[in-house]
């Protein structure tokens, strides 16, 4: 199965399989953190700025992948914003937010780069499936393949049989990597090491459990190598796979 948002929409992410960026500038502080709050429920990492000078500063950190742009900013003009990010970032999608419904206002900020707007008051929804269309339009952010195992910051790709971590290459052995595959399509849950046998090995070592010991040991060096630990062990019990800290 495809993987979701929280609510059944399919998961968009950045090419390296991290969550989608995206900077909200908007004064009020209200309205910023609601959008804030619906799109993080997208699962995407988001960050706001209440100016366009915090704006700029923020780009320059974040990198972000789309911008939602107030085009009424205490410190200056929208547009005057958008032209400063544009240098910063001239491919990045922006998204208007206007309180005025005037054509010539709509006209000036596309004229000006932004890519789509929408007028004030608007439903959360709407800004959400404008941000969508615009990075899979973009090319910042696409869909997961059905292929495609993640779990927070590792990727498995099972078909190219390619493994990463926070956008390193990992390297595994053929047993190595049905190992992972097993853990990963089992996030959280512990597997008991006759469960691992049967399904990584197919079939009973006759008492040499200890080989699975081995290998998620293997795995360990590999994936949990300079990070938080993954993979983990209930005594008694089995492993498990779930994100780092």
């Amino acid at each position: 199965m495809m993987p979701t948002s929280p609510h059944g929409r399919t998961e968009l992410l950045r090419p390296d399989g991290s969550p989608v960026r995206v900077l909200v500038v908007d004064d009020e502080t209200a309205l910023a953190d609601l959008l804030s709050m619906a799109l993080r429920y997208e699962g995407w990492e988001v960050r706001t700025a209440g100016d366009g000078a915090e704006a700029i500063r923020t780009t320059r950190e974040l990198r972000p992948d789309a911008v939602v742009l107030d085009i009424m900013l205490p410190d200056m003009d929208g547009l005057a914003v958008l032209g400063r990010l544009r240098r910063e970032l001239p491919d990045v999608p922006v998204l208007f937010l206007t309180a005025r419904d005037a054509v010539e206002d709509r006209i000036a900020g596309l004229t000006a780069g932004g890519d789509d707007y929408v007028t004030k008051p608007f439903s959360l929804e709407e800004v959400v499936a404008r941000l969508r269309g615009l990075l899979r339009r973009s090319g910042a952010a696409a869909a997961r393949s059905e292929s495609v195992l993640a779990v927070g910051d590792l990727i498995l790709d099972e078909d190219s049989h390619e493994v990463s971590r926070g956008g390193q290459e990992i390297h595994l052995t053929a047993t190595e990597f049905e190992l992972l595959r097993y853990l990963m399509r089992n996030p959280r849950r512990v597997l008991s090491k006759a469960q691992i046998l049967d399904r990584v090995w197919s079939y009973d070592f006759g008492g040499q459990a200890n080989v699975v010991e081995l290998y998620i040991s293997y795995l360990r060096r590999k994936i949990d190598a300079g990070c938080g630990p993954m993979i983990h062990t209930r005594r008694g019990a089995g492993y498990l796979i779930k994100p780092g800290e």
